[in-house]
This record gives structure tokens, C-alpha cells and sequence, in this order.
């Protein structure tokens, strides 16, 4: 144990606010603003002898997500005990450091490959084309919904080779369960609160039948042949030359890759379409990008490369609202930042969201403009909707491959009105944003622009969106 002086409530200078670390969990987005506009770059949530550090500038990012000999990942509060189900499923790249980190990150590294990633092209067009083939004019969707079916079934195709729809929705549903469960409770373990020990045995629960599901998919995948290139094979490959690399290393690997891919993909492509849907003027500039470059209702690899507005409209799009809100780090020595000194076990937090919305890195920040990124270049620690540094997220190629060809086989064929007056919120749960309501709206064909359209709900509290409504469709130009 340090024998460095604790943080005095009364030390001048210090960035300092005493109140419920529950406040952070209920509402992770409005207490780091809080915090933000009070304290500047640095703050600090303290009650009684627990505390929360949140840094907000790059400088701070960068100090923190550089040095990972310092701040390590805790990525669950709770692990169970060694012999736990619990344990094995949060064994994988999130919850690892050092040279476990490392050699996993490594073994990984040619799974999701640049190189490799072009193989995963048919499926991504095919699961694509599946999903615009269910979907008629004028029907109506809820965005959501619609997104979250679809990336469970490309995340089971991707990483398990798995074909069977049900089964990936029944598996992405206790993934689901168990990550929000683990969200639940991960703060009352820190804080000692009643809300830990209610949860802990459900938790454990979970675990074991999450554990149990994908061991049945290993059996599965085992004893299938798989025509398609997927990431559990080419794992199982790896497996042969490696023999510290077990069934139940794989399966911590696995469930985590499952929970990391899902659902922050799903929610980019329901924020994306949302935001184009309330912005016609983009999404006029977008189509019109789309009919010169693509010429078919599926993307070839090259075509793709030359579509540099729609990268805009992504990387605008995880800006403004990005899918992983916040993070953070456990420091493992005494350490400081500024005039913080922390003891071993200080968690500090960093924030996509707060970062990506500094009027200082970029003008009007609340404000959804993909014409912003033709003039400027964020540093990895100004922009980082992946993370940054050597925890950056391993699969951010594979997940951008995913977004842009899927983006544009739903775009060459559809276009979406938000239903007026309907009610669209927005949550983070387990660092996750999302939408937590319906994103109901009207299927259009391509050539019929949507107008903006008023909305009620929380998405007010999260970005700015356009202040007029428009009457009048405006027609795309080819």
C-alpha cells in the first residue's frame, strides 16, 4: 500500500465534487457534462472514501490511454471467482493487460487484418441484400429494431460462421442480458452498494447459461463445414500451434468479440440512418455520391473506395453520437494527473462523447456536419470512437467495412422519413449509447428524399438537430 497522502476534500485547486457515485451510472452523459463545465479537462466525483477521475481534453487521453503500464482495463467491476462461469466469460482482449494482452492482441491481429478483410465482403453484401429484400416501400420500421436483428445475424455469420438466425438472436439476447446485468451491478461493487449483492447471484447465473450457449455453438461450428471465411475458424486454427490457447480461453475471447460487435455497431447504423433521414440536404449529397460511384445495388470493393462522403457522413455520424460513450482505466500504482493523486484501484474515466463534443476541437460540435471533416484531422486522441492508443479496438476495420458497404446496399434502394412527433431517446448502458426507445420511420424508394421532421425525447439532450422543418421533398440530382 502507497504511502502517499490521500486526496483531502479541503486541498486547494483540486477539481473536486462530493456527491452519489450512483448519479454516474444513472446518467453517465449529464454527470460527465456536469462535471465537465465545472471542473474543465480533470474532475473528480468523490463519496466518502470512493472515488471516480474523469479526464476530457487529448493531453489527458493521451496520458492515460498510452501508458497501459499505469492504468490498466477493468472492463468488468465483477469477475466471479476462479472457477466461475463468470470468470471464464470475461476472460477475453477487453478485461486482459499486459502480456496476456499483448500475446492475445497478438494472435488476433491476423484474424481482423486489413488484408483479410475483403473475404468478409460477400458475406457483409449478402446479409445486406437479405435484409433490403425484406423491406417493401412504404413500410413501416423501427430503425432500431430493424438494426439490432441485422447486426446479431452479420456478427454470428462474421465471427461464428453461424447461418442459423434464431440461434443468434438467442444468443445475442443473453450476451444482451448479461452486459446490462454486469452494467447493473458493476458500480454497487464498487461502491458497496445494496445493488451489488441483489444482482451478484443472478449475475452468476447468466454467466453459466451464456457459457453454456457458446460452448454449444464451438460444438457446432465444430462439427459443420463452413464455406464461408469467418474469425472462430480461423481462432480454431490458431488454436492447433498454440496450446495455452484452451476452449475456455476461446470462449472468453468469443463472448466478449460477440458483445463488443454487436450492439455499438447496431446502434452506429440506427444513428447514422436517423441522422441522414433528419438531414435531407446530406443525405441528397450522399445519393447523389452513390448513383455516380456505384453502379449496381451492391458495392463492389472498389467502388467503395471511392465514396469519401460517405466516409464523412460515418465518421460525423460517431462523432455526434458515438456508440462507445465512455470508457475507463484502473490505475495499479500510485500515480497522478495534475494535481489528482490517485491511489491503486482509482478508476478514471474517458469520454468519446465529451471529447468528440469540445468546441474548442470542433466548430458548432452539436451539430451533425459530415462537410467538416474535408478540412480538418483530428489527432487519435481528439477523434476516438474506437479508443486510442495500444487497447485501440482490434475489429475497427472489420466494423467500418461493415458500416460502409451496408450503409450503401440499404441507401441504393431505400430511403427513411422519421415518423413525426415521435419519441426518440437515447441512453448509455454499460458505455454503450443507444437508442433505448423505437426509431420509428417510413420506408421510401431511393429517388424520394425524406423531410426533417420534429421529434420528442431525449436525442435533444445529445446533439443539436436541424431548427426547421421541411415542407416540400426536395428531388435528388443525379
Amino acid at each position: 500500500m502507497s504511502n502517499r497522502p490521500r486526496l483531502s476534500l479541503h486541498d486547494p485547486g483540486i477539481p473536486l465534487t462530493r456527491g452519489p457515485l450512483m448519479q454516474f451510472a444513472d446518467d453517465p452523459i449529464a454527470c460527465m457534462r456536469r462535471l465537465n463545465s465545472e471542473h474543465g479537462d480533470l474532475a473528480v466525483l468523490e463519496e466518502n472514501d470512493q472515488r471516480l477521475v474523469f479526464v476530457f481534453s487529448p493531453d489527458l487521453n493521451r496520458e492515460v490511454l498510452s501508458n497501459s503500464q499505469v492504468y490498466e482495463s477493468r472492463f468488468f467491476a465483477v469477475r466471479g471467482n476462479r472457477n466461475s462461469a463468470q470468470r471464464r466469460v470475461t476472460s477475453g482482449l477487453l478485461s486482459q493487460n499486459g502480456a496476456e494482452h499483448r500475446d492475445a492482441r497478438r494472435m488476433m491481429k491476423d484474424v481482423f487484418s486489413k488484408k483479410i478483410l475483403p473475404d468478409y465482403h460477400p458475406t457483409i453484401c449478402q446479409l445486406a441484400s437479405e435484409l433490403t429484400d425484406s423491406w417493401t416501400i412504404g413500410k413501416s420500421v423501427d430503425l432500431n429494431s430493424e438494426m439490432v436483428q441485422f447486426m446479431l445475424k452479420m456478427t454470428a455469420a462474421l465471427l461464428f460462421g453461424v447461418d442459423d438466425a434464431e440461434f443468434a438472436y438467442r444468443l445475442g439476447a443473453l450476451i444482451d442480458r448479461w452486459v446490462h446485468r454486469n452494467h447493473e451491478i458493476g458500480m454497487g461493487a464498487l461502491v458497496s452498494s445494496p445493488t451489488f449483492a441483489r444482482g451478484y447471484d443472478d449475475l452468476l447465473v447468466q454467466a453459466e447459461e451464456l457459457e453454456q450457449s457458446v460452448q454449444e455453438m464451438f460444438q457446432t461450428h465444430r462439427g459443420t463445414q463452413h464455406n464461408r471465411l469467418n474469425i472462430l475458424s480461423l481462432l480454431f486454427e490458431a488454436q492447433k500451434s498454440q496450446e495455452q490457447l484452451t476452449d475456455n480461453k476461446l470462449i472468453g475471447h468469443a463472448t466478449l468479440l460477440f458483445a463488443a460487435a454487436h450492439l455499438t455497431t447496431a446502434h452506429t447504423f440506427s444513428w447514422t440512418l436517423f441522422l441522414l433521414s433528419q438531414h435531407p440536404e446530406v443525405l441528397r449529397k450522399l445519393q447523389a455520391e452513390l448513383i455516380r460511384n456505384v453502379s449496381g445495388d451492391v458495392p463492389g470493393l472498389e467502388e467503395l473506395d471511392r465514396l469519401p462522403y460517405l466516409d464523412a457522413v460515418i465518421k460525423e455520424s460517431m462523432r455526434v453520437l458515438p456508440a462507445s460513450s465512455y470508457s475507463q482505466r484502473v490505475a495499479v500504482e500510485p500515480t497522478s494527473l495534475g494535481p489528482v493523486r490517485m491511489n491503486p484501484g482509482t478508476p478514471v474515466i474517458f469520454s468519446q462523447y465529451i471529447t468528440h463534443h469540445r468546441a474548442d476541437l470542433f466548430e458548432d460540435p452539436d451539430r451533425f456536419i459530415p462537410e467538416r471533416w474535408a478540412t480538418i484531422t483530428p489527432s487519435p486522441y481528439e477523434y476516438l470512437p474506437f479508443g486510442a492508443g495500444p487497447r485501440m479496438c482490434i475489429g475497427a476495420p472489420l466494423a467500418m467495412a461493415e458500416i460502409r458497404t451496408a450503409l450503401t446496399v440499404m441507401l441504393k434502394r431505400f430511403n427513411f422519413q422519421i415518423k413525426p412527433m415521435s419519441t426518440v431517446n437515447g441512453h448509455v448502458i454499460s458505455t454503450m449509447l443507444g437508442p433505448t426507445s423505437t426509431i420509428p420511420a417510413t420506408l421510401l424508394p431511393h429517388d424520394q428524399l425524406p423531410q426533417s421532421t420534429p421529434v420528442a425525447g431525449s436525442i435533444h439532450n445529445l446533439i443539436r438537430l436541424p431548427d426547421a422543418v421541411r415542407e416540400i421533398p426536395v428531388p435528388i440530382a443525379a
